[in-house]
């Protein structure tokens, strides 16, 4: 499996901006996940941006104002731009959307990154990435998500402040009317949470409340609060459901849990707390002053230890 951020897209446009030549007229976004790296492109650039529906119907955004209408025609040199390639079907769709005006203009084509052996279909990319892969903008809508697990609070849901944390009337009443953060539009194979068995009812009236599609719903079975926080479990907990074969990811929103879920599966993990995949627990340390788990630390440490404090 192969995970790229935001950090990473723009890391890499930086890294490779000088295979663009320089005598482009306009950017133009494939929405909605083009839209991002076009606009990056274009700011890097110093080049006016639009979408590739705007573009048809000669619109483009201006700098410091919400838009214009102006006569495409006097841009010649286009560069339309997505994200990714896997099929090629999307890239495919926006060369049919301007089929039409194409002729008036040089148009070329950019992914940021492709599958390799789809380098053809486009005139300039950034990056191969194999598949399966998953990219940060749109992990949450991924085709994938009935074979992954989901936390609930902290992903689909808010936290719970500590007044709130009552395990009584205050709870249920967070439960029944916590603020959603990340509602997939796809269906999720399986929700795991530390909540209690008690508060089953109320989870499922917020998710169908909130448009929550999943197939499982999988709870703590203890009979309250204060034996939760003695059992202390909730990392083996999850790690439990996910363990099973046709689970791929699990979506939790403590980097905590998260690297000790992966430590006891040896699946990734993707956390909400700092929108990272964690393939490799090993590799994260824990800084006791700041009380953060860090990546990389763990080997640099590792090092350190060999080169000055071996025997």
């Amino acid at each position: 499996m192969y995970y790229r951020n935001i950090a990473n897209m723009n890391e890499v446009i930086i890294k490779r901006l000088s295979i663009l030549p320089r005598d482009f007229d306009l950017i133009v976004g494939v929405p909605r996940s083009g839209m991002l790296p076009a606009n990056l492109i274009a700011l890097y650039l110093s080049k006016p941006f639009t979408d590739i529906h705007s573009f048809r119907n000669g619109h483009i955004y201006k700098a410091g104002e919400r838009g214009q209408f102006i006569d495409v025609k006097e841009f010649k040199k286009i560069l339309i731009v997505d994200d990714s390639i896997a099929s090629g079907s999307a890239m495919v769709k926006a060369k049919e959307l301007i089929k039409e005006i194409s002729s008036d203009f040089d148009v070329r084509f950019c992914a940021v990154y492709v599958v390799p052996g789809k380098e053809n279909l486009v005139d300039y990319f950034f990056e191969s990435v194999p598949l399966p892969r998953y990219f940060q903008w749109n992990i949450l809508n991924h085709s994938d998500l009935e074979k992954s697990c989901f936390d609930i609070d902290g992903v689909l849901c808010v936290d719970p402040l500590d007044e709130q944390n009552d395990d009584g009337p205050k709870y249920i009443d967070f439960i029944l009317n916590a603020a959603p953060l990340y509602i997939p539009k796809s269906k999720i194979g399986t929700l795991v949470t530390s909540r209690l068995e008690k508060y089953r009812k109320e989870t499922e009236i917020w998710l169908q409340k909130n448009g929550v599609k999943y197939n499982k719903l999988v709870m703590l079975d203890l009979p309250d609060m204060r034996a939760r926080q003695k059992a202390n479990s909730h990392g083996q907990h999850k790690a439990n459901s996910y363990k099973e074969s046709q689970y791929k990811l699990f979506f939790e929103s403590s980097l905590h849990q998260a690297l000790e879920i992966n430590k006891i599966t040896g699946k990734p993990v993707f956390c909400t707390e700092n929108f990272e995949m964690i393939f490799d627990s090993q590799s994260f340390a824990y800084n006791v002053k700041s009380g953060k788990y860090f990546p990389g630390l763990r080997k640099i440490a590792l090092k350190i230890r060999n080169k000055y404090f071996r025997k």
